[in-house]
Formats: structure tokens, C-alpha cells, sequence
């Protein structure tokens, strides 16, 4: 990776010439000497560097690369952790991280396997004769070199006779998937057995692409690690039988080094002449190859592996002190982060883009403006940012290669999908002179036609005034306009149909996007206040009487040809959600002692009603627990996302939970669901945007806030152009990611 502005140009003398990655505690850069040797630089974060307990640590780290000799580690050539920033430098070691080469290639099979765990035992005994225990042995921590494997990063590591070690003071730091029992429970006895639980672990990620404790939590899988019996599927015999004694729960149980040469040279054969080829192309540059390991979209025959959806973690705390104990710890390993340099090589891998992500559109790049940027036709420069102090964000949906965007007082604008370029920006319909704000809302693109209500409220007047607008797609210029009355009946695009309340609020006209010209005219329920839901290829009407006596609704099926009506039996007085299974999905609150049901923004969700459109007939279903938040209806699954960044599945068919996951989105948009990549995307208020594998809710990342602005009042929607991603946030800035790699940021100007 390139250098970042703030990089420093040269640390000890070393030229520095790229980054290899970053982690919470410090970067690492390849280096160069003056006589042209390359090495491995690591940096200290500033903040840590005036931490005296964390340059201890550093000098110890220092001490325990230089006790181990160079063939299986990549040895100290210089070092200062005295300096201001403190730095080592070591051998540069050419070659992947084991954590790359399987999200690359997916699980590693015959003579690489063997290669692998016979290296790493070598690696191990060389570490363990010098007085050191590494504990943090992690596929990210493992470089796939040419001669076998190396074993890097000592930053938590200690001398097997120190016992006073600096992590025992509530800073127990490791990588739970790979941590042994006795780091987690109790790390004054911690010794060379602990690695060799770590061994086991990383052994079975290499061999299925999974750990054999893995969970959605960091805090339950520790809870695993520390009492569940590790989950072995994918694992063939006699290797299985070997890694569940190097997982056993007492140290004693553990095998020696010398016992697992002997057991892993017996059960991994010796590739033969053909098979050498591949190994050693492996091992080197691999080409980008699908990801076929168990469990992989690249399977999708591959049965779910059992216990990986993610347990509620209340009981298991309640139900035993161990855990408990070491929160601390593993809220230190969450913040801290004690890898150095693993710049998306986690425990658990980011899927290449071969095996999930699509390719982009040609000429695409990272971009990032505001809808307040200078156009290049219509209305080039902006109104005051905010509207005349009108809260809001933006909202862009994407149409053949352009994102068109407006929000409160935010004239419409085109912005170029590939250069976020703005090609044009709109003006509002006239108010005759009269003094007031806009706000806009986009309805949707049809026909060519950008559609678009306009709310004007005068400075000094009582009337607001709503109107539709249509505006072409290549040069913003209006196709037509016409005032609405919207007190009854929202206004909705929908198919190739526009719709719009008439001046008596009494009936609905469908008119072209277009020309404006109309189609057919329906009557409303008199004394009732309706709106509009899209399932699949059918619109629904949803009525319910203006009275506080009732909440009684209405649902009625327009035919779109002709607006003729159908009115429903057996609909629900809940909101119509979407269609599952060819029914109609009501998603209905719990309702208080006199029967009415809750409603509001905060009213949580606690049945499904599913509902024949055809029939009537219907059925309801228990949701296993309460849910609130943002949700959405997508492949068979209810996404709700909450304001903590809590994002649980439930299936739509029985109401039980599939996964839940933490993120550290801050109130999330609704979910983006991604059918082809089986990714689901949210984006927060601040700019940050989070993937999470649809089917097993695993983060696979997150992003930096991109907003200047926090409103924590204002929804944002991840849109998805040609596998780039689309996000506004309240401050009006807009900006596109390529999923595959969400860290590039748009080249400087």
C-alpha cells in the first residue's frame, strides 16, 4: 500500500518505501538501507509511545525476536525503542500471511498442509528452546515464505520463566479464536503448551477455512474456548484425532513437539513429484482462484456448519464466573487490537474478490463530493448548505450509471455514478415570489424521468404547497410539474406509473413519469388517510380512519392497468412489510391490555401475519423475542437493525433467530441485502459503512466515519450501483466504495 500523507519519509536511517498494514498499536512499513537491504519497519502509535508500560512491552517483544534464531521467525536487524516513536526493523520476508493465502485459495490440502504444520512445529520447538512462549500464534501472524513458514509478531509474548508478566494486570491481549484456555482463565500458567493449543486451532482454520470455536462474539467464543468441546467438521482422520489432543482443556493432556513431528509426518504424507509443483506456486505468488472451502459462497451446496449462529450471551455470563473474569481482558484485545500489521488478515478472512465481490463498472474510482458542489448545468451553484436551517441528509437512488440525489432544501442533482462528477443540478418549481423553504423528496426514476415532490412552506404563511416534479435524466431540464393535495394520500412512483393525490384528496390518478398525462383515476376510502406499499409485482393501498377510535386498516390491491380495486380479507392492522412465500408479511407490535396495538417509532415488533392476497387466508407467528429497530424484508429473512449498531436475522417462515451480531455502526439505516453476494450493507448517520455475510452474520468490515456532521435524527441508505456502493450522509456528502476493498480512498485532486 501507498504512504499516507502522515507517514514519516525515513525512521533509523531506513528509507521507507510502502506500508505493509496497520493495527491498533502501531504501522509497519517496508523499508530500504542505504546499501539497498529491505526490511520490515514497525512503528509505535504515537499514544502508546508515551506509555511506559507499553515500551516495556516493546523492549520485551525486541528480546524475544533476537533470543530465536532467524530460519523460522523473521529475525531483528535494528531496533530503538527508546526513541521518540519507538521502532524495530526486521528481515523483510517476501510472501503472503497464512490468513491470505486461504481467504486467496481457500483451505490448504496435502503436501502444503504438511508443509505447513511440520514448519510450524519446527518453528514452535526453535521458540520454545530459546525461553519463549509466542501466545498469539494466528493466521495473520503466519508468513507463507518460500523455505516453509515464518512466525512473526512477539508483541504479547514472554520469557517462560518470567511470571510477572505485564499482561496480568487486566490486560490479558491475545485473539480469542486462537487463545489457549489457560490465557483466558488464568495467565500465570501460561507455558510452551499453550501454543500448541494455539498450533491446533490455527491447524484446523487452515484445514476447513473455520476455527473450532468460532462465534459472531468475541466474549462467547472465549466462553468456548474455555468449555465447549472445539467443533471439528471438515477434519479428516488420523489429523483429527491428533488436533483434538492439542485443543484438550488441561495442559498436561497437551502433546509435545516432538510427538506432533512424528504424528503429523505419518498422517500428512509426502506430496508426490506432481504435487510438489503446486505446493510450491502456493506458497509463492497464488493467482486469485474461487474460494471452494466448506461453507463458502463458492459451495452453496456445502451444509451450514452447526453452532455458528450466534447464542444469547446473558445465561452463559450468569452461568459461570470464568467468563466474567476475563472481560477486562478481551476489551482490552477490542480496543487495542494486538495485531501490528494485519490490514484485513483477522483470525477470519475477508473473501476474495473472486469468491464474493463483483467486478466494477470500467472506469470507476473511489469518489467522494457533496450535493453543495458546482455543477455543470442548470442551477451550478449550490443554496446555503442546510436549507435555511432545515434539518436533513440527502437521499440518491441510482439509474443507469448516475446517482440523483436531493434531500431538505437540496436542489435535485445528478452526480456521474463512475467520477462523482455533478453534472447537473435542478431548479425547484416556482412560488411566485414568495419567501420560503423546500424540501425535497426523490420518488424514484422512470421512464427516463427523474420524479420528485416539492414541499415549499412559506416564511409568513399557513399554506404549504406540495408539488410533483419530472425531470430529464441526462439534463435536469422539467418535463412537466402539477401541484398535489397530499393531506390523505401519499404520492409514490411505482412501475411505470407515477401517483398522485387529487386537489379533493378524495381520489388517486396514475399518470406517465414522463409526460405527466394520466393513465386511469381511483377513488379513496372517504375519512381515511392512505398509503402506498410495493410487493413484487403487485401495489397495495393501505387506509386507515382518520379517528383515534380505531386503528382498523384498510388494504386494498390496485390492478395497475386500470386502477381498478380489490379489497383484502384477512389483513392485519399492522403495517404491510413486503411479500414472503406469495404472502403477504405484516409485521405486527404487541398490543396493551385493552387490545390496540402499540404503535410509534419505538414500538418494538412481536408477530409475523402472513396473508393469501388471492384467499385471505392467513396465519400468524410468534417472533421468539421482541424486535425493534430498522427492518428489512429480503431473501426469506427480517433484518432489524437498532440503534446500538445491533443487527439481528430472524427467519421470515418461523420467527426464531438466525444470527445477531454487534457492530459499531451508530444508529444504522435500514439493511441492504445483496442476493448475489449474500452481503448485507448498512451505513450509520457518520458516515460508516458495515458488510456482514448475510448467512452467518460475520462483520467482514467496517469503515471510518466519512461525515463532518453527526445527525443522529437522519436515516441513511447504502445504494448499490454495479457492485460499487453508494452512501449519503447528513452533512451532504456523497461518496462510492468498491466492497472488495473499502479502505481506498478517492486519489487526492
Amino acid at each position: 500500500m501507498p504512504l499516507h500523507r502522515d507517514d514519516p519519509k525515513s525512521i533509523g536511517g531506513y528509507k521507507l518505501v510502502d506500508r505493509l498494514g496497520a493495527g491498533g498499536m502501531g504501522a509497519v512499513y517496508r523499508g530500504r538501507s542505504r546499501s539497498g537491504r529491505e526490511v520490515a519497519v514497525k512503528v509505535v502509535h504515537a499514544q502508546y509511545a508515551e506509555d511506559s508500560v507499553f515500551r516495556t512491552r516493546f523492549r520485551q517483544e525486541i528480546e524475544a525476536v533476537r533470543k530465536v534464531s532467524g530460519v523460522f521467525t523473521a529475525p531483528v536487524v535494528d531496533a530503538d525503542p527508546e526513541a521518540a516513536r519507538p521502532w524495530m526493523a526486521t528481515q523483510y520476508v517476501p510472501g503472503r500471511s497464512l490468513a491470505q493465502r486461504i481467504r486467496d485459495g481457500g483451505a490448504l490440502r496435502g503436501g502444503e498442509l504438511r508443509r505447513l504444520a511440520l514448519g510450524l512445529v519446527e518453528a514452535l520447538r526453535d521458540i520454545h528452546r530459546a525461553g519463549v512462549v509466542h501466545r498469539d500464534l494466528k493466521p495473520a501472524n503466519v508468513l507463507m515464505a518460500e523455505d516453509g513458514p515464518r512466525v512473526i509478531d512477539f508483541g504479547i509474548s514472554r520469557a517462560v520463566e518470567n511470571h510477572n508478566t505485564l499482561t496480568e494486570t487486566g490486560q490479558m491481549i491475545g485473539t480469542p479464536p486462537f487463545m489457549s484456555p489457560e490465557q483466558l482463565t488464568d495467565a500465570r500458567t501460561v507455558g510452551p503448551a499453550s501454543d500448541v493449543f494455539s498450533l491446533g486451532a490455527l491447524l484446523v482454520y487452515a484445514t476447513t477455512g473455520h476455527g473450532p470455536f468460532d462465534t459472531d462474539s468475541p466474549y462467547l467464543t472465549a466462553y468456548r474456548v474455555v468449555h465447549d468441546d472445539p467443533v471439528l467438521d471438515g477434519v479428516g482422520r488420523p489429523l483429527r484425532g491428533i488436533l483434538e489432543r492439542c485443543l484438550a482443556k488441561e495442559a498436561a493432556d497437551r502433546p509435545g513437539l516432538d510427538e506432533l513431528a512424528r504424528e503429523f509426518a505419518t498422517a500428512l504424507p509426502e506430496p508426490d513429484a506432481g504435487d510438489l509443483a503446486t505446493v510450491s506456486l502456493r506458497l509463492g505468488e497464488l493467482p486469485a482462484t474461487p474460494d471452494t472451502r466448506p461453507g463458502t459462497l463458492a459451495d452453496p451446496a456445502a451444509p451450514t456448519r452447526p453452532g455458528r449462529r450466534n447464542r444469547r450471551l446473558g445465561p452463559l455470563l450468569a452461568a459461570t464466573g470464568t467468563v466474567g473474569a476475563v472481560v477486562l481482558g478481551l476489551t482490552a484485545y477490542l480496543l487495542l487490537d494486538p495485531g501490528w500489521a494485519d490490514s484485513g488478515d483477522g483470525a477470519t478472512p475477508r473473501p476474495s474478490a473472486t469468491s464474493r465481490w463483483a467486478a466494477l463498472p470500467s472506469g470507476w474510482k473511489p469518489w467522494e463530493t457533496t450535493v453543495y458542489e458546482r455543477a455543470a448545468r442548470g442551477v451550478k451553484k449550490a443554496p446555503e448548505a442546510g436549507g435555511g436551517g432545515m434539518r436533513g441528509g440527502p437521499d440518491c437512488q441510482m439509474y443507469e450509471g448516475a446517482a440523483y440525489c436531493t434531500g431538505d432544501g437540496i436542489l435535485p442533482v445528478r452526480l456521474n455514478g463512475l467520477t462523482g462528477e455533478t453534472d447537473w443540478r435542478a431548479a425547484a418549481a416556482p412560488s411566485g415570489g414568495v419567501e420560503g423553504t423546500y424540501t425535497f423528496t426523490l420518488l424514484g426514476i422512470r421512464d427516463d424521468a427523474v420524479l420528485v415532490q416539492q414541499l415549499f412552506q412559506p416564511d409568513e404563511a399557513d399554506e404549504d404547497t406540495t408539488s410533483v416534479l419530472a425531470l430529464d435524466v441526462e439534463t435536469g431540464d422539467r418535463l412537466w410539474h402539477r401541484t398535489v393535495n397530499d393531506d390523505w394520500v401519499e404520492v409514490i412512483a411505482s412501475g411505470d406509473l407515477v401517483l398522485t393525490p387529487d386537489a379533493d384528496g378524495r381520489s388517486v390518478t396514475a399518470r406517465s413519469p414522463r409526460t405527466g398525462a394520466e393513465r386511469w383515476t381511483a377513488p379513496l376510502p372517504p375519512e381515511h388517510i392512505c398509503g402506498f406499499t410495493q410487493a413484487e409485482e403487485r401495489l397495495y393501498l393501505q387506509c386507515v380512519l382518520d379517528s383515534m377510535e380505531t386503528q382498523d386498516l384498510v388494504v386494498t390491491e390496485l390492478d395497475r392497468a386500470d386502477g381498478s380495486a380489490r379489497r383484502l380479507k384477512g389483513t392485519s392492522d399492522a403495517a404491510l412489510l413486503g411479500v414472503f412465500d406469495g404472502r403477504l408479511l405484516f409485521l405486527e407490535s404487541p398490543r396493551d391490555g385493552e387490545g390496540n396495538m402499540q404503535i410509534g417509532e419505538d414500538a418494538p415488533y412481536a408477530r409475523i401475519r402472513l396473508v393469501d392476497p388471492d384467499t385471505g387466508a392467513g396465519s400468524t407467528t410468534k417472533l421468539a423475542e421482541q424486535y425493534a429497530g430498522e427492518v428489512t424484508l429480503a431473501g426469506g429473512t427480517l433484518w432489524f437493525a437498532t440503534s446500538t449498531g445491533q443487527v439481528t436475522a430472524v427467519s421470515a417462515r418461523t420467527g426464531k433467530p438466525l444470527w445477531q451480531t454487534a457492530t459499531s455502526l451508530e444508529q444504522p439505516g435500514p439493511a441492504l441485502y445483496d442476493p448475489r453476494t449474500r452481503t448485507l450493507y448498512l451505513g450509520s448517520s457518520s458516515g460508516r459503512v458495515g458488510a456482514l455475510d448475510a448467512r452467518k452474520g460475520t462483520v467482514l468490515w467496517e469503515t471510518l466515519p466519512r461525515a463532518e456532521r453527526f445527525d443522529s435524527g437522519w436515516t441513511v441508505k447504502v445504494r448499490l450501483h454495479e457492485g460499487a456502493l453508494v452512501v449519503a450522509t447528513p452533512d451532504g456528502t456523497v461518496f462510492s466504495l468498491d466492497p472488495a476493498h473499502p479502505e481506498r480512498k478517492p486519489a487526492a485532486e
